[in-house]
């Protein structure tokens, strides 16, 4: 499979933490006096922070955005003393850095985007093969997440699984890659969505869910083996054709691999049928960030650039997706997952890591 061609990779991994993201140019390179801001974000959104026609949108504001990458979840390990904002991936970690840091709720949350399985062609056939999903369009389906982790409870392979035969790559047990859960928030989100699955559609509360709904959300990691600390990573895996067939992403890298042209050739995108979409959602922890979250949430041109980079802006849904046959225009036939609250995901993450 082709590797995303036109990336710049501005991230390196150091004890888990991805630093020195860099989104922002010199006063003298944009022609704009502007004022530092300094914040830690989730690694799926490097892209945009580094992106020129945001740091130039950015800039025309008055700011320069210099951020740091980490695991979502990682964040509330972090000494965030002399930032100006925190900005992981969905509320529920966000929430805890407020408490944290003492920011004032609601948190601005700019945009969001549903997790979805990344696929090759053959396996997702072999999926709607055998019920674990239906497929609307080729390169688009939906995942029967009943399916598929009763599926993964009985350890099936891929071998028992009809048509399976014609692809050599198709071996060995059936699994979802996901990202570490006690660090990354998709990681951690897979397993909220998976968990109310399992518990008879009800929110894991307390510890008779947890225990109830322990042994599959174990088996779910502990078959990955080592897991990765970001979902950028394992995008960049699975589109470079290293890897497990089938890949927990977030739809805003598909949908901005998509913008920028490329379209591999067997990708198929696989929407769970019950999920949990992903609020990025800031934590100012300065004046400077606050000002910085609100021009994120409202400014048209930064709203657009968002959208450009694969995310949902809230109350854009009509804008999203409307060109593309890989991706939901609107999220039909999805089911939202209520979240479990940060400390039943933590001892639940914990769990299924074993």
């Amino acid at each position: 499979m082709r590797r995303i061609a036109g990336i710049v990779l501005a991230v390196l991994l150091i004890g888990g933490v991805v630093a020195a993201v860099v989104a922002g140019r010199s006063d003298e390179d944009n022609g704009t006096a502007t004022k530092t801001v300094q914040g830690v974000i989730g690694s799926e959104k490097a892209e945009f922070f580094a992106d020129p026609d945001v740091v130039r949108a950015l800039a025309a504001k008055g700011y320069t955005v210099k951020a740091e990458a980490s695991g979502s979840w990682a964040m509330e390990g972090l000494d965030l003393k002399g930032y100006d904002f925190a900005f992981p991936s969905s509320q529920a970690p966000a929430d805890e850095l407020a408490k944290k840091y003492g920011a004032r709720q609601p948190l601005p949350r700019p945009f969001y985007s549903p997790l979805v399985i990344v696929a090759h062609r053959g396996a997702a056939e072999v999926l709607a093969g055998n019920g674990l999903a239906t497929l609307d369009q080729p390169s688009r389906g939906t995942l029967d997440m009943a399916a598929y982790l009763d599926a993964a409870e009985r350890d099936r392979t891929w071998q028992q699984l009809k048509g399976a035969e014609k692809y050599g790559e198709l071996s060995g047990t059936l699994f979802i890659s996901s990202t570490d859960p006690e660090s990354s928030n998709s990681g951690a989100l897979y397993l909220a969505a998976a968990s109310y699955v399992a518990n008879g559609g009800r929110v894991v509360a307390g510890e008779a869910d947890l225990d109830r709904t322990e042994p599959l959300l174990k088996k779910l990691v502990t078959v990955q083996g080592a897991q990765q600390a970001g979902s950028d990573a394992v995008f960049r895996d699975f589109v470079s054709g290293v890897g497990n067939p089938l890949v927990l992403v977030y739809e805003s890298q598909v949908a901005s691999l998509l913008a920028d042209g490329q379209k591999p050739g067997d990708l198929v995108v696989l929407y769970p049928d019950t999920t949990v979409n992903s609020d990025h959602t800031v934590v100012p922890l300065t004046d400077d960030g606050k000002a910085l979250a609100e021009l994120l949430s409202a400014d048209p041109e930064l709203r657009r650039l968002a959208l450009r980079h694969g995310f949902r802006p809230q109350g854009a849904a009509a804008e999203f997706a409307s060109a593309t046959t890989y991706l939901k225009q609107e999220l039909t036939g999805v089911r939202q997952a209520p979240v479990p609250t940060s400390a039943v995901l933590h001892e639940m993450a914990r769990r299924a890591r074993g």
